[in-house]
């Protein structure tokens, strides 16, 4: 079977300039032609491409596949990443290209690292990302370390983001695609790993790669992109926490930010900050999810202005700005732009030391604020460079709760 022989119809999917294709991915890997670089395969289009166009590019590629979880169930929705489809998917997808492919079993290491870190946070009354710790320890950790014993001189993946040699530093900057940029999900990738890993995607748009996957005959070409967390094949997350942390379900008080208690709720890990919906209490104006308070079983509501941020401390940070250190930057005051969602543009901020800590001071209130999110900061003289950032310890409201 070749590369040219598809399995099914391919989409009607315009293709893409795949000379320029391969050239672009070959400036982005930036190593002489017959070099091995591991290809991190999910069985997405993305991910698949990036393999496909190093093979094109001359590359000695390997491609690996983690195997994260108990894929029985994610069988039954499509688009769920390093399921059972998708490793069949990539298997099949390796062996077209014609390189060499594996799949390992990381299923207790994803298991401690992302699902049992994902369960403790909600019962702590905090809001996670499970793909930023996904990145950060299973792929960009223990992957890189395999990639390594393969030989590997690089790794690349199908992730959306830049990396720019300057000097004798890389930097971590946007892609071109901006509506496909995923640098929120990857700031915890520190300077020693953005040094060995590649982004083959970074000056393609969303439907150039899919035209190459056309182009070459992949099967994959229109599969679907991954959609929810990974893990949570059916998107009821509360499920699957209710049943690896029961205690989370203990009842408690819903109260409004003056003291009144307004009624009671059957479980904490109901409810995330700035949540509206599913309160079940009736005052005669809209109650927002302001507070939560995990060890008294409080959950605290009150007006839209009080979830207003004036300021956050950040723990677990990651630094790839020029200063030393973030602790450096935050003492000098370091002028940033601060996005504490994925979904959210970045904010006008300043670094600095609150309480020993490193905090973001927004310069006009930001909302939409949850411990265990992501803060994430870029330069605001360069919006699309990656400074690194932090998880969201503690908050302090302009209207104190």
């Amino acid at each position: 079977m070749t590369l040219m022989e598809p399995l099914c119809p391919v989409p009607d999917i315009a293709r893409t300039d795949m000379d320029a294709a391969i050239e672009s991915a070959r400036a982005a890997v930036g190593l002489p032609m017959g070099a091995r670089v591991v290809a991190a395969m999910s069985g997405g289009v993305d991910s698949t491409v990036v393999a496909a166009l190093l093979a094109k590019a001359g590359y000695d590629v390997v491609g690996v596949t983690l195997q994260l979880y108990d894929h029985g169930a994610a069988l039954k929705k499509k688009g769920a990443c390093c399921a059972g489809q998708d490793i069949h998917d990539a298997r099949l997808a390796a062996e077209m290209i014609g390189i060499p492919h594996y799949v390992l079993d990381y299923e207790s290491r994803f298991r401690d690292a992302v699902i049992d870190q994902f369960a403790d946070s909600y019962l702590r009354g905090q809001t996670p990302v499970p793909c930023i710790r996904c990145n950060q320890t299973v792929k960009f950790r223990d992957l890189l370390n395999v990639a390594r014993d393969l030989g590997a001189e690089a790794m690349a993946t199908g992730h959306y983001v830049r990396r720019a040699a300057v000097g004798n530093r890389a930097q971590m900057r946007k892609a071109v695609d901006h509506s496909r940029d995923q640098s929120y999900f990857l700031f915890a990738t520190t300077a020693d790993q953005l040094d060995y890993l590649r982004f083959p995607l970074a000056d393609l748009e969303k439907p150039q790669v899919r035209g190459v996957a056309a182009e070459l005959g992949l099967k994959i070409a229109a599969k679907p992109d991954s959609q929810d967390i990974c893990f949570v094949p059916t998107g009821d997350y509360r499920t699957l926490i209710d049943r690896l942390r029961p205690q989370g379900r203990e009842a408690g008080e819903i109260v409004h930010m003056d003291g009144r208690v307004l009624g009671t709720h059957s479980g904490i890990t109901d409810y995330t900050i700035g949540q509206r919906r599913g309160l079940n209490v009736a005052v005669g104006e809209p109650l927002f999810v302001i507070k939560l308070e995990p060890e008294a079983r409080r959950v605290i509501v009150g007006p839209r202005e009080a979830l207003l941020t004036a300021s956050l401390t950040l723990e677990e940070t990651n630094w790839l700005g020029d200063q030393a250190s973030i602790e450096e930057a935050a003492r000098d005051g370091a002028a940033v732009l601060a996005r504490v969602r994925s979904t959210r543009d970045p904010s006008p901020a300043r670094l600095a030391i609150q309480d020993g800590a490193v905090a973001v001071v927004f310069d006009d209130g930001e909302e939409g604020v949850a411990p265990g999110q992501a803060c994430v900061l870029y330069d605001p003289a360069d919006p699309d460079r990656l400074l690194g950032g932090g998880f969201i310890r503690d908050t302090t409201a302009v209207v104190p709760a």
